[in-house]
């Protein structure tokens, strides 16, 4: 699977509705053919099946203008790692020998079925800014048209039936990728977060479960499904949730720039300094960095940097992405020495004489 690095995928749009604060919103929905053991229980024939089966119906659906089949097992280390840094596996789909694989909507990226992760199908949809609606949309269309060649397993009194059981019901989970970093400034972030889990949501990081959060980026979503309806499940998401944490953020937001100013513009304008001038930078000082002159770009204190700029960068500095472009696998040192310039020419200061 080849990409080019300034490839229009969705999610590093920057003309979504609310993407001051809201990078992305994701719908997923987990389904299992018929007849199968879920994918943990099932042996190596049985997967081979099952994803036979699921390219079939997949590429059949006519689910995209164009679909792209990619077969994980027949990927290098570097190349699957490129998969999950654009989102469109999981990491633990990425590892393993297992028969799996992931179909993608091309060019977009917004459709990605994942193949044989810990459901037989995960099929996502991610869309910029706050726009679950049409993300959930399109999933289930996909969902639809996938249903109406192939059988699910579905019980009459639980819904759908998933390997976690926190999936059961509807199978359904929608997350939202944030932005918080004046939350985080302030010292309010913990008490957020603290207050995401009491109304019964996850809160993960830049890479979904089981991840650090990277550049002040956290992903929000629900944790159970059943008893819930799909309506319901996204109506309070997202009219209800994220909006309120957008609130949040945009208040300390405010706070910071009329209470304290100067500390303010001296965080931001520090750290597009340092990455405009620094000669070794290791991936977690990157993306805090970058994350800090992201919000000066959207609370326009930097106008000199495009956010499209940005936004590739944080792409675009990851481990397996930098390696891909150099066409070689690195040490750490070349890594931090390559990353660091790359920053530097993104970021260059416009030349006025």
């Amino acid at each position: 699977m080849t990409h080019e690095a300034d490839q229009p995928i969705e999610w590093l749009r920057c003309d979504a509705p609310a993407s001051d604060v809201v990078i992305t919103s994701r719908v997923r929905l987990a389904r299992n053919f018929a007849g199968f053991p879920f994918t943990g229980r099932a042996d190596t024939s049985e997967r081979a099946q099952i994803l036979r089966i699921a390219q079939s119906q997949i590429l059949d659906a006519d689910l995209a203008p164009k679909v792209m089949w990619v077969d994980i097992t027949e990927l290098s280390d570097t190349e699957r790692r490129v998969l999950v840094e654009r989102h469109l596996i999981s990491s633990n789909h990425a590892e393993g020998d297992q028969p799996r694989a992931v179909a993608v909507s091309s060019p977009d990226e917004r459709l990605a079925i994942m193949v044989n992760e810990e459901d037989h199908l995960r099929i996502q949809v991610i869309r910029a800014g706050l726009d679950l609606t049409d993300a959930f949309e399109q999933a289930n269309t996909a969902d639809d048209k996938i249903e109406s060649r192939a059988d699910f397993a579905f019980s009459p009194r639980f819904g759908y039936l998933t390997a976690c059981p926190t999936n059961v019901g509807t199978g359904l989970r929608v997350s939202a990728m944030l932005h918080l970093p004046a939350l985080r400034l302030t010292g309010d972030l913990e008490k957020v977060k603290r207050a995401a889990k009491g109304m019964n949501l996850a809160v993960r990081g830049f890479f979904g479960e089981g991840s650090e959060a990277a550049g002040d980026l956290y992903q929000i979503s629900n944790q159970t499904t059943l008893g819930r309806s799909e309506r319901e499940i996204l109506q309070q998401f997202e009219q209800v949730v994220v909006p309120r944490i957008m609130e949040f953020e945009r208040s300390a937001r405010l706070t910071l720039a009329q209470k304290r100013p100067y500390f303010f513009e001296d965080q931001i304008f520090r750290a597009l300094a340092i990455l405009r001038s620094a000669r070794l930078m290791k991936i977690e000082e990157a993306m805090t960095l970058l994350g800090v002159v992201r919000l000066g770009i959207v609370s326009s204190l930097i106008n000199d940097v495009p956010l499209a700029t940005l936004h590739n960068l944080i792409l675009n500095v990851q481990t397996a992405h930098l390696q891909r472009t150099h066409k070689r696998n690195m040490s750490q040192r070349e890594r931090r020495i390559e990353r660091a310039a790359l920053i530097r020419n993104a970021l260059k200061e416009p030349n006025h004489g």
